[in-house]
């Protein structure tokens, strides 16, 4: 089929890059344009840029779709003669002439099991409020935010102790062989959707930096999850004073535990933390201004953190 495909970061590269290998016609690939980054901050295009220049297919990153520009963008669009458009975690919002242009529309490759999670963080959030199934799904893009029928579905379950970098890089080699899938039914004729149900509607609202402090107030199923759903990034935090006045720690990773105390507190040198309701174990972090991370155990003997302190 002759497609174009939009998406920007490391989760829509396997499947740009498997419908390369199926022998599809990629037109054109849209991606955000380069954005300064690392030390020198120089300018480096997106993970799905770099994929497309490798496989020596054409890109473009307009800033915009919209507005102004809007017609301009869907005559460029309407030239490349589309049988599909695939869309990746693109991160921009396609007008309706854009949505149109397609000869059988655009498909979309979401992070979740709609309509659960419909937004920007659909795995930060499945993370972070404990649930037990996640998946990617294939939905046919409409005018709404993620409101679309869905033809297709692959669940992943989400273990204890998972995080969202793990959950991540799971779904990412799911999607790509459900995207494959839907091209394929696509092609002979048979992809067929269904509406999304009523019920279950939830945002996935962008993570924002002010969700990372750890409340060790709550429960401690809630603040494990906290902790998993924000790994790698933004990364859960706490602070401790290590001698030098207050330094932040990242918890990378954690699980419930079994222990009791005022919340906050270090209980055992197996960095076991007594939350509101319970405890948590800590098991991976990351010290501020530290290249690497280490388990929580290795964090308390190297910072020589022993039960009773605090952590804020």
């Amino acid at each position: 089929m002759r497609v174009v495909f939009m998406g920007t970061p490391d989760f829509a590269v396997p499947t740009l890059a498997r419908l390369s290998e199926d022998g599809h016609a990629i037109a054109a690939v849209y991606t955000r344009a380069p954005a300064k980054a690392g030390r020198g901050m120089a300018l480096r295009p997106s993970p799905v840029h770099a994929l497309a220049d490798r496989l020596g297919l054409p890109v473009l990153t307009p800033s915009t779709l919209k507005d102004a520009e809007a017609a301009e963008a869907a005559e460029t669009f309407a030239r490349h003669r589309a049988d599909v458009a695939v869309v990746v975690a693109y991160g921009m919002l396609l007008p309706q002439a854009i949505l149109d242009s397609p000869r059988h529309g655009c498909l979309n490759l979401h992070g979740s099991l709609l309509p659960r999670w419909r937004g920007a963080a659909p795995i930060h959030r499945a993370v972070m409020a404990g649930d037990g199934m996640s998946g990617v799904g294939v939905m046919r893009m409409e005018a709404g935010l993620d409101t679309g029928p869905v033809a297709l579905e692959a669940r992943i379950p989400i273990r204890p102790g998972m995080t969202t970098g793990d959950l991540h890089d799971a779904l990412m080699p799911a999607g790509a062989d459900l995207m494959a899938q839907a091209l394929r039914e696509l092609d002979a004729g048979t992809l067929t959707f269904r509406p999304q149900a009523e019920d279950g509607v939830l945002y996935a609202r962008k993570i924002t930096n002010d969700e990372a402090r750890i409340d060790w107030a709550r429960d401690a199923a809630a603040v494990a999850a906290q902790i998993n759903g924000l790994s790698p990034f933004p990364g859960a935090y706490f602070e401790v004073d290590l001698g030098k006045g207050a330094e932040r720690v990242k918890v990378l990773r954690a699980l419930p535990a079994t222990g009791s105390g005022v919340a906050g507190t270090l209980l055992d040198a197996d960095a076991t933390v007594a939350c509101g309701s319970g405890a948590v174990r800590i098991l991976e972090v990351r010290r501020a201004g530290k290249g690497g991370s280490a388990s929580g155990a290795e964090f308390l003997r190297g910072a020589r953190v022993i039960a009773g302190a605090r952590f804020g």
